[in-house]
């Protein structure tokens, strides 16, 4: 109940702390309202030092004693300054985050400039509870930082709350803020593990003879990959030689190579996400033999082709699909 309670009360004070709504608009700069600074356990023992002198020095009337206590009590004034400054007035902008598969860890960019003409030393950055990462940012110039976070659901998975601090010089004081970049990465559903073969047959092979030869001519052989349509295997050439690995034949035609990817081949049984990771797998499978594919979804189609352009086209409908809708 207790842990509840200080969760609540935290995410309050975040709400407050941000003064705007999330997803924040680039800039974002830590102007002097949005740092806050707290002593921390190293900075308490000070304190608690320097009372202790203090009073030892009262009792004792030793002059030299009160000098030292307001020297080092001047000493901690001037870090918390200097704490202060080095968050201060930093300037966030989102960078970039490549697409990932679900089980993956996305890795949000950020970029962090300086406008002061002094180094922005030990800043840390982290999301939720994971371990901080520490850069430095120098003199007028800017740094790029990478922060992760577990993928768990396809679709678009925005950057989570970022927090940034610092205890920089001497670890007495921490001076932090919080930022909420406009930064979303783009999760695909994760690839079966253990697929159906790709549905050669029927419509799904065109440009293929009923002889299982492709319709345009024979150009070369290639070593077989597990994505090939069995027939494409050169029999006769494997036969020829000796525990040798087997073969596939390739046709100068793209058309010998085509095959859809279609939501409605697969078992009715077979539940939305599952589909979903089989159709990655065979867009993966295809993409790695050379083919060229198509894709059918329920309110979508995109015409056979090759390459990353067209395999991230496939993998980005099947990471926003929703409900029946491409």
């Amino acid at each position: 109940m207790l842990a509840v309670l200080r969760h609540r009360m935290h995410e309050t004070f975040v709400r407050w702390a941000l003064r705007v709504r999330p997803p924040e608009p680039a800039p974002i700069v830590l102007t002097q309202r949005r740092v806050y600074v707290l002593p921390t356990r190293a900075g308490l023992a000070y304190a608690t030092a320097l009372g202790v002198i203090l009073l030892g020095a009262m009792n004792y009337n030793l002059s030299l004693g009160h000098a030292l206590v307001f020297l080092l009590a001047g000493l901690g004034v001037v870090t918390i300054l200097h704490t202060f400054r080095n968050l201060a007035l930093l300037e966030i902008r989102p960078g970039r985050c490549e697409p990932v598969f679900v089980g993956d860890v996305a890795r949000f960019t950020l970029v962090l400039k300086s406008q002061r003409p002094d180094t922005r030393t030990s800043l840390r950055l982290f999301v939720n509870a994971d371990a901080p990462i520490e850069v430095d940012v120098g003199p007028q110039a800017s740094t790029l930082a990478t922060l992760g976070v577990a993928a768990t659901k396809r679709g678009w998975l925005p950057m989570p709350r970022a927090t940034i601090e610092t205890t920089w010089p001497l670890g007495l004081v921490r001076a932090w803020s919080y930022a909420v970049p406009d930064l979303n990465c783009l999760v695909y559903p994760a690839p079966a593990a253990t697929a159906p073969p790709l549905p050669w047959g029927g419509e799904a092979a065109r440009g293929s003879t009923r002889d299982g030869r492709g319709a345009d001519d024979f150009s070369g052989l290639r070593k077989h990959q597990v994505a090939d349509a069995p027939r494409h295997v050169a029999w006769k050439a494997v036969a020829r030689q000796q525990d040798g690995p087997l073969l596939t034949k390739l046709f100068s035609g793209a058309s010998a190579q085509q095959i859809w990817l279609d939501w409605n081949t697969l078992p009715d049984a077979i539940a939305c996400e599952q589909r979903l990771s089989i159709l990655a797998r065979w867009m993966l499978d295809a993409d790695a033999a050379g083919l060229a594919w198509g894709l059918r979804l329920p309110a979508l189609q995109l015409a056979p082709d090759n390459g990353p352009e067209q395999l991230a086209a496939g993998l980005r409908a099947l990471a926003l699909y929703r409900d029946g809708k491409g």
